[in-house]
């Protein structure tokens, strides 16, 4: 009986006793496994979402039902050097119809339709086919409508009278706009369906151009009310050109004058900075307006001719529009969109003799002193080869200077042969010639196609040396040639050319800086200036008299190829020059393809003089008080000369027949080549490209 108080003394003391030191530690562990597994749990839905939100995202709305739109991106804008626009996005609407809305109460409908008609200029027929499936939820009622149209409608529907207008809400887009528009067409190319780029800085610089479209989503939440998410679009990035809109205006004025006088199958210009090869202006005479480039209109001028009227067999152009197929229309756009400078290739005629004679007064194997008789021509093995000045008996004695300033094909054909096809070859690669300039435009043909349209050491022999001295026999671009000529005048420094100088966000900050490419160097800054000089003599005392601007120093070459076959009287005709001639700012290239008048290179020279004159003082190129006497009927020209005596070859291009330029020779029926030497097969040195650009 004494004993119990204690035992439940005892009891209540073992009651109190629960949790046991041991027990403590097993609860300490369990909680700090679960925080453990929490912190798992929460870093892996940070790592999902993080990867994979945006699906998981879509799924959701998905389930819940939701809506979403498109919110389109900006295509970057094109600019010129002073930041003038040259092709632009502008923002335009869809009007989009919700039918089953207008139609289920009638006193909306009737004022739905009264806004349709008065705004937007809808018919009670247009709006009765509009409005046929009543079940619709989207009809495309208008594309393209202006943002003031949209402007004046949404201000209207907040009046009492507009406030029963339902069923209409808009689909915002961009379209692709040129405000000036052929204004440098074959520079900018254009844009289809999806901006995609076509031609030109378009097309080259498509990915830069392009952004990313947005999407904004709206779905209903738990609470059945409308939540909206947006993910914004990102425009694509802006391109500072070194085009110059008023340079471009210049030229293309001047060319269009210049065929009002006379025509010609095809007149292109290029205009370039020769201390960088930067492109200022470039020109085909056939454009189009990027607004609207499959406009048939454009290629009207492929049917001009009763001969191409009759290869096309359509009896005309009005004919060839309606009866057409879409590929023979697409083939003559073709033709138009092509940028002839850039994707062309052509004989360049005595402009070539530029870099003839550079290269051997680089090597020393000629010096200025040197002389040579023309006597009208040269037999080289089994072909006379004339020089333009044959009918009269040869130029006599000439210097190198009067060699260039005459343009005399003998003493260029003399001076090749001391060059030796080695040498020669080495300079036309050097140059350029042969290869592809790496100019940032669609077109231009590859290495490896340009290869084979210059005769080489492996494959030239004595007759194609001779020929190729004075720009023959070999084809190029306008492109090659501006851009060697370049370098002939600014040291010797070969530059890529380029269009684009720096890529730009929307806010104007540069993402990237396109500095000059510098590839090589050609000729020393001596032979350099040598040639500058003897380009002067050119235009001061020789065939490019008629190039010639009062009160500028001029250098610069003139060309008279004969195109294939020989003999059929159809002559390219070119002027290439430059000023100031000591310290050259601008090059411009003129050539006009079988122009009316062929009787020499004054046509070309003529209109590189008008255009010198408007771009000169513009540029701020000033004058030095050059003084011309010339008397425009005696001044001296580079006639347009057959280049071979008696027989002529049916085919003495380099890559015969597989050249692009014999295809598109009118009246080409062979494809024999001229018979070379076989002995021919010396390497051309190789390049030296270690050389650095001038400092300042």
């Amino acid at each position: 009986m004494t004993r119990r108080p204690q035992n439940r003394e005892n009891r209540r003391r073992r009651k109190r006793k629960v949790f046991t030191n041991r027990m403590r530690g097993r609860l300490k562990f369990v909680f700090g496994c679960v925080m453990v597994g929490f912190g798992v749990l929460g870093a892996k839905i940070i790592w999902i979402n993080a990867q994979k939100g945006s699906q998981y995202k879509q799924q959701v709305l998905t389930q819940q039902g939701y809506s979403s739109k498109v919110i389109p991106y900006k295509r970057g804008d094109i600019v010129d050097a002073n930041g003038t626009v040259l092709a632009t996005d502008k923002k335009v609407y869809d009007l989009i119809l919700e039918p089953a809305n207008i139609v289920q109460y009638e006193k909306k409908k009737t004022a739905t339709v009264s806004a349709l008609k008065e705004f937007f200029g809808f018919t009670d027929e247009e709006i009765a086919g509009f409005l046929a499936n009543e079940k619709s939820y989207y009809v495309v009622a208008k594309k393209g409508v202006e943002y003031e149209e949209v402007q004046k409608f949404e201000e209207y529907c907040k009046t009492d009278e507009g406030s029963n207008v339902v069923g209409i809400y808009y689909e915002e887009r961009y379209v692709r706009v040129y405000p000036n528009k052929e204004l440098a067409c074959h520079l900018l190319g254009f844009t289809v369906s999806g901006n995609v780029g076509m031609y030109g800085v378009e097309e080259y610089y498509n990915s830069e151009l392009n952004g990313t479209n947005g999407r904004e989503y709206s779905y209903l939440n738990e609470d059945y009310g409308v939540t909206n998410s947006i993910e914004p679009a990102t425009n694509g990035y802006n391109l500072v050109t070194s085009i110059d809109a008023n340079v471009q205006k210049i030229v293309e004025e001047k060319v269009k004058a210049k065929l009002e006088e006379e025509d010609a199958k095809n007149i292109s210009v290029l205009v370039m900075n020769p201390k960088n090869c930067q492109i200022m202006a470039l020109y085909n005479s056939h454009t189009f307006d990027p607004n609207d480039a499959y406009d048939l209109d454009s290629t009207q001028y492929q049917f001009d001719t009763q001969e191409e009227l009759e290869a096309s067999g359509f009896s005309s152009f009005e004919d060839f529009k309606q009866n057409g197929t879409d590929e023979e229309h697409v083939d003559a756009l073709y033709k138009v969109w092509r940028n002839f400078p850039v994707s062309d290739v052509f004989e360049p005629g005595s402009t070539y003799k530029t870099f003839t004679i550079s290269g051997a007064l680089e090597e020393g194997v000629i010096t200025p002193e040197d002389t040579f008789f023309c006597d009208g021509g040269e037999q080289i093995e089994d072909r006379y080869i004339q020089c333009h000045s044959h009918d009269y008996g040869g130029h006599g004695m000439v210097d190198l200077s009067g060699a260039l300033e005459k343009s005399c094909n003998d003493a260029l054909m003399q001076i090749a042969a001391k060059e030796g096809i080695a040498l020669f070859d080495k300079y036309q690669v050097l140059f350029g010639f042969g290869q592809s300039t790496n100019v940032d435009l669609p077109g231009e043909p590859s290495d490896s196609s340009l290869s084979g349209l210059v005769y080489h050491a492996d494959n030239m022999g004595a007759v194609s040396l001779a020929i190729s001295s004075f720009g023959q026999g070999v084809t190029t671009s306008m492109m090659q040639v501006g851009t060697a000529f370049c370098s002939a005048i600014n040291g010797g420094y070969y530059y890529e050319p380029s269009v684009v100088q720096r890529i730009e966000d929307e806010n104007g900050n540069i993402v990237r800086n396109l500095d000059p490419v510098l590839v090589r160097r050609t000729i020393s800054e001596d032979v350099s200036a040598q040639m500058r000089q003897f380009l002067k003599n050119v235009v001061s005392e020789g065939t490019g008299k008629k190039a010639t601007v009062e009160g500028y120093e001029i250098g610069g070459k003139t060309g008279t190829a004969e195109k294939l076959p020989r003999g059929n009287g159809k002559y390219i005709l070119s002027f290439i020059g430059f000023a100031p001639v000591d310290d050259p700012q601008v090059v411009i290239y003129v050539v006009a393809d079988e122009p009316e008048l062929q009787s020499g290179s004054g046509e070309a020279a003529h209109l590189f003089a008008d255009i010198a004159e408007a771009i000169f003082p513009y540029l701020n190129i000033y004058k030095t008080d050059e003084t011309y006497d010339i008397d425009e009927a005696t001044a001296e020209d580079e006639p347009a000369t057959p280049i071979y005596g008696g027989e002529a070859p049916a085919n003495d291009v380099a890559g015969g027949s597989d050249n692009p330029y014999v295809e598109q020779s009118e009246g080409q029926t062979t494809t024999e080549t001229t018979t070379e030497d076989p002995s021919a097969t010396t390497e051309a040195p190789a390049q030296d490209t270690t050389q650095e650009a001038p400092t300042g």
